[in-house]
């Protein structure tokens, strides 16, 4: 996808802070996103992430620092930023009383865009969800809805989509057809940002990783760079490589151990489904 801006990163965040009150949960985050690459945010519970992405989707002003998307200023050019994102949220934000293919054409509509109905074709077939277009979308399955989510919020052909924690409350199956859906929109060039507390999605997807962990970013690179932070584990002389949860874990204990503030866990453990609570 093209853009006027000059070529860099299509996210570049520096310095970004934000408190609530006397509650600091963000001080002073800094990365880069490049276009066309997934890059995962990851972190547990209260750890900042979604107050970021709402920054940088300009729903939410910073205290300090700045940011750009697709080249724009998000506190200088906010309308620009917002023209350049979509943004789609923990849970489906679909209207189940409209069949699937209505909800795509009514946000064609509402973007102003010329023939809404091929518009909603074209996406259906995309994400798999033809023979379901006519049905309402409160008969769908979780991973169904929440594909119809993306696919909605793919009208306009943002160049950079925002996903916070995509499958939260999603069965096994119905992520994988969400993890699937993620990697088609990167293979298109579609840049993306995914924000997830759980290990296996991060290391399944991610180009880069960053963590986050109590308002700042504690460890930045790809799964192969972050393994490598750990020795590897010898057992009867079989060479074991450290695991993404293995690298997270000991990176949070070096900066203090997970905040029991935000519901999580000290004991160096995580919930089932590797999800960091």
């Amino acid at each position: 996808m093209e853009t006027d801006q000059a070529p860099g990163p299509a996210i570049r965040v520096r310095g970004i802070e934000k408190s609530f009150k006397d509650l600091q949960v963000l001080r002073g985050v800094d990365f880069d996103v490049w276009t066309g690459s997934i890059f995962a945010l990851l972190g547990s519970n209260g750890a900042g992430k979604t107050t970021l992405v709402r920054i940088l989707s300009t729903l939410l002003k910073a205290d300090a620092g700045t940011a750009a998307v697709n080249g724009f200023d998000v506190a200088a050019q906010p309308s620009q930023v917002r023209e350049s994102i979509s943004l789609t949220g923990q849970f489906a934000a679909v209207d189940e009383v409209l069949t699937g293919r209505e909800n795509l054409v009514l946000i064609a509509r509402l973007r102003h865009l010329k023939d809404p109905g091929a518009i909603a074709e074209d996406l259906l077939a995309r994400f798999g969800l033809t023979e379901a277009g006519n049905r309402k979308a409160s008969t769908y399955s979780g991973g169904m809805r929440r594909r119809l989510d993306i696919a909605m919020s793919l009208i306009g052909n943002p160049p950079v989509i925002f996903l916070d924690e995509p499958t939260t409350g999603l069965d096994p199956q119905a992520r994988l057809e969400v993890w699937q859906t993620v990697r088609g929109l990167a293979a298109a060039g579609t840049t993306v940002l995914l924000t997830t507390q759980y290990l296996d999605e991060a290391e399944t997807l991610a180009d880069r990783i960053a963590i986050l962990h109590r308002g700042t970013i504690i460890q930045n690179g790809t799964l192969a760079e972050l393994k490598a932070l750990l020795p590897p584990a010898k057992l009867e002389y079989v060479e074991k490589q450290p695991s993404l949860e293995d690298v997270f874990l000991a990176l949070v204990e070096e900066s203090g151990g997970i905040d029991t503030a935000t519901g999580g866990r000290t004991d160096g453990t995580v919930q089932a489904g590797k999800e960091i609570q």
